[in-house]
């Protein structure tokens, strides 16, 4: 007899009903639950048990990895159904087919920007069929469950809605043609597209349109001397990545061991600074499986486990790493035939592949375009240009391709996966070298009573310095200047091929023993510099320039980073008790609002320019200046929302910021090897650039029509919420924040202030107690759901905007006494 494949979705218990999560040693609280699950067992596919405690977070208790997924496909999709549906038309190339060919894609956090048909035909031609298969075959086995399990439990909450479920849910996509099924290859398109955020995505464009010359070409192929010169002439900002060595994304995070904690217990804070928009948001959940892993944390949406989070026996962060996680290779081609190159000695055929999308046109017709792209046996052919000034180009002689070393990690879900279910601290830092399945993010740990540790044991290409020296090309010496670290190698050598180290899990890239850790008893940072400075105390050096910089300046937000540090184990920043740290007041500090760039020259600005005011500033009344100089002088230096006149130090800084190589004036005291973390500082208030940078300030303020002592509460608010009129504190990386509330390309006149959509995103602060239970507050700083109907759409940005810290329940105690407790069962009956 066949029992018909059904879903099950019992009713919404109430908030008495027995929870069902750890009892806090690691033991289930078994539940007396009933239905037909529950009488059938031998008979169930997925069983599973959500409880939602306040501000929507998900803790799921399930038997087994496929159950766990099933019930993580179904929140995700409940919470966030239409901003996944997009990305699964993403990841398959069928962008241009539902959206029109016309519509524009962004990748906020790598700076990528291309129209929906260049998007479909990047990744088509970069998630290959072989790519898949490698994830699939080499994947564990609890990734395979746990993103089958998400599959059907997403699939599960679609059909729900098709059959008119969940009435106001959803109404960006709800009856929409473009709302599909997920597959387990559509899993595997994701895991992918994570693992290149770094890497080849950067060049969408790049790759997309890469097509070779006509046979009568005409153009050079010596580098342009003055390539840098037409670069910072054109540009209007910042250099891009990988120019500049700085993704568009970044984080903040510390780990303090029992010599600077208060208590003796250690301590961890972790603080990506994410998109607000798309997939690169992350999303909070506490998972429990069987006796196999039980962990609480955040993960970028559509990966059903945790990337940073905490259990009894560690705590652990990321931050983006400054290795370079691909090379370039430069290849020498046939003047008869722009598609074959030089491989020693022997000219070689690209392979190539035709690609058609489907193109849906302004009238509702849908047309197709077919492009052939190439690829070398490195990687994918491609030119790359900025602002318009090309950099790498394909003409009869030369060509650029790229080999990726993400590309290559079919480790990357093994990791988390791996993690997830390690039973002790000391487990978890040998995974991590082990694995080696990191893409491109500084991690670091510590546990009750462990020490704290860094590592950038991560996916790098293995490009010593001294291969770099052996297969330099006519643009090496050009580019050095701008992306130092970054390789332009020679293609047609097979000497210039990536090295591989013994320890390596794989070919190409380095292995732990030659990539930078640290273990201390006091603490470690990183806040997006290299691994340098990862304690000043105990420099890390000797590293291939591939991996980072070494004996630098750093940014002003890990100068404050540090300063922060040092300043509250030697009493200095003036906050009240013993010193040392305890979860109170490194909550505080982390949200404190403050900057480095105020600190290093609000002073020496307002003396300058203010007192009495300058002859030296022209273009605007001595009226606006002094209002202006009396907003700045009455500051009190931070970015919280009752702070007023700090917009003026915002527009003053921007100002001064852009400047892709900083005027050799700008600072009076230069770097200083020896004293990193002071130097430089000393603002030369009488260089024109900074002159000329308080004047804008003052005149794109009055242009505004925005008075010079506006409160930013009335100023900064959330950009994503719609209806919504939420505050947010906090500054821009840039200016030596290090609370980030960024508004990137937000017009101060036309926004009548800042549109905060990027910045800080998931926070977690984690200590242990005396029982050995995890002690964890934090937020989801743009709340759990992109859905404006949702009841978790808007309250977690709320209690952030107020600095209401949120805890995080872990135990069977802790989610029981939650008010809002929210028991659902569900199962889904196998089909015999």
């Amino acid at each position: 007899m066949m029992i018909t494949k059904r879903a099950l979705l019992l009713a919404a218990l109430v908030a008495g009903t027995t929870g069902c999560l750890s009892s806090g040693g690691g033991n289930s609280a078994s539940d007396n639950l009933t239905g037909p699950a529950a009488d059938a067992p031998g008979l169930d596919r997925y069983r599973a048990t959500v409880t939602r405690t306040s501000f929507g977070i998900p803790h799921i208790e399930a038997p087994d990895f496929a159950s766990m997924g099933y019930a993580y496909g179904y929140v995700q999709a409940e919470d966030n159904l239409c901003l996944l549906a997009e990305d699964t038309l993403t990841v398959r190339g069928l962008r241009a087919r539902y959206l029109g060919g016309e519509g524009q894609y962004t990748i906020p956090a790598n700076g990528a920007v291309a129209s929906n048909v260049d998007a479909d035909f990047f990744w088509r031609t970069a998630i290959t069929d072989a790519a898949l298969e490698s994830q699939r075959s080499n994947s564990d086995p609890e990734v395979i469950e746990a993103s089958q399990g998400y599959v059907d439990g997403f699939n599960r909450y679609v059909d729900e809605i098709r059959r008119g479920e969940h009435p106001g849910r959803h109404q960006a996509c709800r009856d929409s043609d473009w709302l599909l099924p997920l597959t387990l290859d559509d899993m595997f398109r994701r895991y992918f597209r994570l693992a290149v955020l770094a890497s080849s995505s950067v060049f969408v464009e790049g790759v997309a349109n890469a097509q070779p010359p006509a046979l009568d070409f005409i153009g050079g192929d010596e580098p342009d001397e003055g390539l840098i010169d037409t670069l910072l002439n054109t540009l209007e900002g910042p250099l891009p990545f990988p120019l500049s060595r700085e993704l568009n994304i970044g984080s903040n995070m510390y780990a303090f061991g029992s010599e600077t904690t208060r208590d003796g217990q250690s301590l961890l804070f972790g603080n990506p600074h994410f998109p607000w928009e798309k997939t690169e948001r992350l999303y909070l959940a506490h998972l429990k499986v069987g006796d196999q892993a039980e962990i609480m944390g955040a993960a970028l949406y559509g990966l059903p486990a945790v990337l940073i989070g905490f259990n009894e026996h560690f705590a652990w962060s990321h931050t983006v790493s400054t290795a370079f996680r691909f090379s370039f290779y430069e290849l020498t081609l046939t003047p008869a035939d722009p598609t074959q190159y030089l491989f020693d000695g022997e000219f070689v055929d690209m392979t190539s592949e035709d690609i058609t999308v489907e193109v849906l046109e302004a009238d509702g017709s849908v047309s197709e375009q077919t492009r052939t792209l190439y690829h070398s046996h490195y990687g994918p052919m491609l030119e790359f240009a900025v602002s318009g000034v090309p950099v790498l180009s394909w003409s009869p002689l030369k060509a650029y391709t790229l080999r990726d070393a993400n590309a290559e990690n079919d480790r990357l879900l093994n990791q988390f996966f791996r993690w997830n279910q390690a039973s002790s601290f000391e487990e978890f830092v040998d995974l991590h070298g082990s694995v080696l399945g990191v893409p491109w993010v500084n991690t670091i740990a510590t546990g009750p009573g462990k020490p704290a540790y860094y590592g950038d044991l991560t996916v790098v290409p293995n490009v010593t310095d001294e291969l770099a020296m052996q297969c330099p090309t006519a643009l090496t010496p050009v580019l050095g200047q701008l992306m130092p670290g970054l390789p332009i190698l020679d293609g047609s050598r097979s000497d210039c091929a990536w090295g591989t180290d013994a320890d390596a899990p794989a070919p190409g890239v380095f292995g732990p023993g030659n990539l930078p850790t640290l273990s201390r008893n006091d603490w470690v940072h990183n806040c997006n510099d290299s691994y340098w400075l990862t304690n000043p105390d105990e420099p890390l050096t000797g590293f291939a320039s591939i991996i980072g910089d070494e004996g630098t300046a750093r940014t002003l937000r890990t100068r404050l980073c540090i300063a922060h540090v040092e300043e509250r184990l030697d009493g200095t920043d003036g906050r009240s008790g013993s010193l040392g740290f305890d979860m109170d007041n490194l909550q505080d500090v982390v949200l404190e609002s403050s900057l480095k760039s105020e600190r290093l020259a609000r002073e020496s600005v307002v003396t300058a320019y203010c007192n009495p005011v300058s002859d030296l500033l022209s273009g605007v009344t001595q009226t606006e200046i002094a209002e202006a100089c009396d907003a700045l002088e009455a500051w009190d230096g931070t970015y919280n929302l009752d702070s007023r006149g700090g917009h003026i130090w915002r527009e003053f800084w921007a100002r001064l910021n852009p400047l892709p190589v900083p005027s050799p004036l700008q600072w009076l005291v230069p770097f200083d090897a020896n004293d990193p973390v002071n130097t430089p500082r000393m603002l030369n208030v009488a260089d024109p650039l900074t002159i000329q940078a308080f004047v804008g300030a003052v005149q794109a303020i009055q242009s505004a029509g925005i008075p010079f002592d506006a409160r930013m509460g009335d100023l900064q608010r959330s950009g994503i919420h719609e209806g919504a009129d939420i505050p947010v504190f906090g500054g821009e990386s840039f200016e030596g924040a290090f609370t980030i509330a960024s508004s990137r390309d937000s017009n101060l006149e036309e926004a009548q202030g800042y549109s905060v959509t990027y910045g800080n995103s998931y926070i977690q602060t984690v200590t242990w107690g005396d029982d050995g239970n995890p002690i964890a507050e934090g937020f989801v700083t743009y709340s759990q759901s992109t859905d404006p109907a949702s009841p978790y759409y808007r309250d977690m940005t709320e209690a952030y905007s107020n600095k209401e810290w949120i805890r995080f329940p872990y135990t069977e105690q802790e989610i029981r006494q939650d008010p809002a407790r929210v028991v659902v069962r569900l199962s889904e009956l196998a089909t015999p």
